[in-house]
């Protein structure tokens, strides 16, 4: 059994847990984690993998052999992740360039969703600029959405003010320069996510079907076995930053698919309790063994 898994903790969890119930895993290094995502979804090059919580949800929509295993690898906070060199603001999207790596990346997703919710953005009315494609074959950016020249990147076109405004995670250029767009973009970040009863997820685990159908035991053994590390490691708030069990990400899972859909990023809508069943028949166990 193949894994994928960005934080060293987590990887040393899963694999001993996995050895104990019989399997013999090996862990797979991939840098950045994400790269790992289009074999991982299009051809189960590896059986237990972090991805986006967008991919897992773009994965569903497209009919990817593609399961939920309810633990976040990454949850961090979005609203920050809009940013800009001058001395523009969120009420100056419209109008404006904003660049994104990837269409489904899921802080732009986050980012977008929070555009149009909280300050009633009409997305059409930016211009929109992508880096990448999709990690799930079968997804295409909206007809309304271009990409970027081969060989672009979207720091440099961020930095040499190519673009207006970018939305950017891990991929942030360290520049003086650079403003969040959303003002005191952490305290309304954490308002937020008070005020919904979850934390915007960015990654969570996913498990192909035939893996979780061939080793339900070795899988099960690292759901527990990581999601022990995580509980244990949780610091106090208003709400978790890495959520565990199906009931803890339903808000998250809701929330994303209903603006993925909205912005044209998955085909279909997707229920979170599809999610829910299809993992759970293929490790033939009820929802509540696995937090739901």
């Amino acid at each position: 059994m193949k894994l994928v898994l960005g934080r060293d903790d987590l990887a040393a969890a899963a694999l001993s847990a996995a050895r104990e119930a019989g399997s013999e895993p090996e862990r797979v290094a991939v840098t950045p984690v994400h790269k790992a995502s289009r074999g991982f979804v299009n051809t189960s090059d590896v059986d237990l993998c972090e991805v986006a919580i967008v991919t897992v949800l773009q994965a569903v929509a497209h009919g990817k052999p593609v399961l939920l295993l309810p633990l976040t690898a990454l949850g961090r906070q979005q609203h920050q992740t809009l940013v800009t060199l001058g001395n523009l603001s969120v009420a100056d999207v419209e109008g404006h360039s904003v660049g994104v790596r990837a269409w489904s990346q899921t802080t732009g997703v986050w980012m977008r969703g929070f555009l149009t919710e909280q300050y009633g953005v009409d997305l059409r009315k930016a211009d929109w600029t992508t880096y990448e494609g999709h990690h799930v074959e079968g997804a295409e950016d909206p007809s309304w959405v271009k990409r970027a020249p081969r060989g672009a990147k979207l720091p440099v076109d961020f930095l040499e003010g190519r673009i207006d405004f970018g939305i950017m995670g891990n991929e942030l250029p360290s520049d003086d320069r650079i403003r969040t767009a959303v003002h005191d973009a952490h305290t309304v970040a954490e308002q937020w996510s008070k005020a919904h009863g979850f934390i915007p997820v960015n990654h969570v685990i996913g498990i192909s079907e035939a893996a979780a159908t061939e080793h339900s035991a070795a899988v099960l053994a690292a759901y527990d076995a990581m999601g022990a590390l995580l509980t244990a490691q949780e610091e106090a708030g208003p709400v978790p930053l890495h959520p565990v069990g199906f009931e803890a990400l339903r808000g998250a899972f809701t929330k994303a698919a209903a603006y993925a859909l909205e912005q044209d990023v998955i085909p279909r809508a997707v229920d979170y309790d599809e999610l829910v069943e299809r993992s759970c028949a293929a490790l033939g166990v009820p929802p509540a063994r696995l937090g739901g």
